[in-house]
């Protein structure tokens, strides 16, 4: 009998193979020419999406190049800028002091370590994780973001509620060369048929993996449990 560690590696290399087979050309949708605008946009996407994310950068990165871009103005017209951005005041800062400590202390260029990275203002592991696999082209970890959140939970293959302690989670089950590709996959399938509020379980080529499928559930769905995750 299979430890309940093994049982998790298996349903992983399920969901994986499902998930590939269903979404082949998962990627981040963010766009982006360089490290710089990169790290830009993914402080940028932080409780918003990427689809306004894309609208407003296509206009800022023509306005701003280098780092010295972003801190010779006023805060508050980079912050009227991306005005349309959620919480537009606090990633204006963020922005600016990122790209100041770029500029003083990595000769203007974006670092590539984990630690060089999540020392700059407004920047986690998440977008750490995000810059270094698509900027730089190292995987340190798994980029856990709202829908790898739920979706992993939902599946079952973490308990954890903070993002680190999920990362760590799922870096002891998927395979190191699907981490970069995990965070793509689970993005697709929670955008299309594993949403926050309605998901599509009879539509899910998951279900039979997933023990939250609602298919298997007596739980009322007004109470939004064990979906709403």
């Amino acid at each position: 009998m299979g430890t309940p560690r093994d049982d998790r590696a298996a349903q992983v290399r399920t969901v994986l193979d499902r998930l590939e087979e269903a979404y082949p050309d998962a990627t981040i949708s963010l766009d982006f020419s360089n490290r710089l605008e990169l790290l830009v946009a993914v402080i940028l996407s932080a409780q918003c999406t990427d689809e306004r994310v894309n609208q407003v950068t296509e206009t800022i990165f023509e306005k701003y190049d280098g780092p010295e871009d972003y801190t010779a103005v006023d805060q508050d017209e980079l912050a009227q800028d991306i005005g349309s951005i959620t919480y537009f005041n606090q990633k204006a800062g963020w922005i600016q002091g990122a790209c100041q400590q770029i500029v003083d202390e990595h000769g203007g260029e974006v670092p590539d370590t984990m630690a060089a990275l999540t020392d700059l203002p407004g920047v986690g592991r998440k977008t750490a994780n995000v810059v270094l696999q698509h900027g730089h082209e190292v995987v340190e970890g798994i980029v856990v973001d709202t829908h790898v959140m739920r979706l992993s939970r939902r599946l079952g293959l973490t308990e954890r509620s903070s993002r680190d302690a999920i990362e760590r989670d799922l870096m002891e089950t998927v395979p190191e060369a699907w981490w970069q590709q995990y965070t793509h996959l689970l993005i697709a399938h929670g955008r299309a048929i594993c949403t926050a509020r309605s998901p599509d379980c009879s539509d899910c080529v998951l279900e039979e993996v997933c023990p939250s499928s609602r298919l298997d559930q007596d739980t009322d769905l007004a109470s939004g449990e064990p979906w709403a995750q």
